[in-house]
């Protein structure tokens, strides 16, 4: 059996973040190769994984990021199972890597197929299951482009959201900033009326029809009094027609226009649960 030194646990422990006897042990099992004691403490991670398979990771950190040029964001959510773990320095930190990694990539997918350390994000994800002892995934992620993206992370890494200006002008990182503080405080369900849907559309115009009904307006009234209150759900749902949450004198469309000809073209927000 091959003698196992202080400093080489020490390294397997560097390399993966497992405990120092579940270092010791893989390396003892493995005899010494450390290759295959990472696979070792990899297949106890998939074990922890699969026990945890039904377990809801509704806690962890939500993270933004944006490239160097700011013409691109990422927002991703790393869950976990419990606020402990998801305010852990270690696991923050993590998400942030993650985050940095996906900046370079267009889909969920994509994410977790690329190299992250010498293996995909996905097994790094089953890793770290082991390591940590909690389940762990990527429960969001969201990418915009524009000519200039903006970010916000709530506090305690709650929420964290995206915003594209159809300009990069002086200004622009405040506003950007400020639009997106907005779009994680108020949650908006698209950007304008043309991004509402559908079927929304007419759930409210029903739904507006039928209080209306109890109120005893005549039914040869309901669907322009219904028509005026689906603006005012347009008001209050669609980001450039809210009301600005720092000065209630201007809509957020007409706050990106203290810029100039500038306007919002993309959000994203994820959240923790």
């Amino acid at each position: 059996m091959a003698k196992i030194t202080a400093a080489e646990v020490n390294k397997l422990r560097k390399a993966t973040g497992a405990g120092m006897m579940d270092c010791k042990k893989a390396l003892v099992e493995a005899d010494g190769d450390f290759d295959k004691a990472i696979e070792i403490l990899r297949k106890k991670g998939q074990k922890v994984a699969a026990k945890r398979a039904d377990r809801e990771s509704t806690e962890g950190a939500a993270i933004a990021k944006v490239n160097d040029a700011k013409t691109v964001g990422v927002s991703i959510v790393l869950g976990c199972e419990t606020d402990f773990v998801g305010k852990n320095e270690n696991f923050v930190n993590l998400a942030n890597q993650f985050a940095e990694t996906a900046l370079n990539y267009n889909s969920k997918e994509e994410f977790l197929a690329a190299d992250f350390g010498g293996m995909p994000v996905a097994d790094k994800l089953i890793e770290q299951t082991g390591v940590i002892g909690e389940k762990l995934e990527i429960k969001a992620f969201e990418k915009i482009e524009a000519p200039f993206v903006g970010s916000y992370i709530h506090a305690g890494n709650k929420i964290a959201t995206l915003v594209g200006l159809s300009d990069a002008v002086e200004g622009a990182d405040v506003v950007a900033k400020d639009v997106a503080m907005q779009v994680a405080a108020m949650n908006p369900i698209a950007l304008d009326e043309n991004g509402v849907d559908q079927a929304t559309i007419e759930k409210e115009i029903e739904i507006a029809k039928d209080q209306l009904r109890q109120e005893g307006k005549p039914e040869a009234m309901l669907d322009n009094i219904a028509k005026g209150k689906l603006k005012r759900f347009f008001k209050d749902n669609t980001l450039v027609n809210q009301i600005f949450i720092k000065d209630s004198k201007l809509n957020v469309a007409q706050y990106v226009k203290t810029l100039g000809d500038v306007t919002v073209t993309d959000f994203k927000r994820v959240a923790l649960g």
